[in-house]
């Protein structure tokens, strides 16, 4: 553990994303947002050396490009997969998806959608986009910013991605790879109990129980949660140095 009293909560939830990867081996990473996107590259470059790194268009990266640039920019590219071929990547599960959420249930059920009557919406965000590919053919994870009840609500308007539920309920063979791992948050990572409902595994550092309690629009477990770790001295380094030095990271969760 890092012995730095100056980590942030960015570099916290940055690392606990990071781990997320742990296992994933030879497989696609799909990043959404700039601390998963930190979290795939970290993963890669300490304990997941084989995983597999987009730049974001078409090329596949054995180091990475700057954040927000494509290889044209630097990195080093390894091979290319056109669009076409991500649809195959992707029904073979050779893919590991964290993506974000506008709002999740107590059963993992994610919307990006819409928010009210999905008939007449009060806000249209962008569409459930590959929610339902990624929740039905390989592990999904979810990554929330701002951790909230406006967020974790009782019912979704709009499933994108498919909950634990649902997928239970299904009858047929389509949902046999339905795979959802974790949701991160500036708060706590969370997983799920043998019921598939959402409960709470670590608190970040200075977070209570009762913070999470308080932001959560129903009722969640927090009684065997421990405390999220913080990064090594080597992943710091790398974060602070290599992966995103002009600190972008703080923009993305408040310190």
């Amino acid at each position: 553990m890092s012995e730095n009293a100056d980590v942030t909560r960015a570099e916290v939830c940055v690392v606990a994303c990071a781990d997320a990867w742990r296992g994933s081996g030879e497989i696609l990473a799909h990043a959404v947002g700039l601390v998963p996107t930190i979290s795939a590259r970290l993963a890669k470059l300490t304990f997941e050396p084989d995983l597999v790194l987009t730049d974001g268009d078409c090329f596949l990266m054995s180091e990475p490009p700057p954040l927000g640039r494509n290889a044209s920019a630097g990195g080093t590219v390894e091979s290319w997969a056109p669009f076409r071929r991500v649809f195959e990547i992707l029904a073979t599960g050779r893919r590991h998806s964290m993506m974000g959420a506008s709002q999740v249930d107590r059963y993992g059920n994610q919307n990006i959608s819409s928010i009210g009557d999905w008939r007449k919406p009060t806000r249209q965000l962008i569409g459930v986009r590959g929610a339902p590919g990624n929740t039905v053919n390989h592990r999904t994870d979810y990554w929330v910013s701002n951790h909230s009840a406006r967020v974790f609500v009782e019912a979704v308007d709009v499933v994108s991605g498919v909950g634990n539920d649902r997928a239970r309920a299904h009858r047929g063979s389509a949902l046999r790879f339905h795979d959802l791992g974790v949701v991160v948050t500036d708060l706590a990572v969370l997983d799920y109990d043998d019921e598939g409902r959402l409960k709470v595994r670590s608190l970040h550092p200075g977070v209570t129980a009762q913070e999470v309690a308080e932001n959560t629009g129903f009722a969640i477990d927090t009684s065997n949660a421990a405390t999220t770790r913080l990064p090594t001295a080597e992943e710091l380094e790398l974060i602070r140095t290599v992966l995103d030095p002009k600190g972008l990271r703080d923009k993305e969760v408040r310190r």
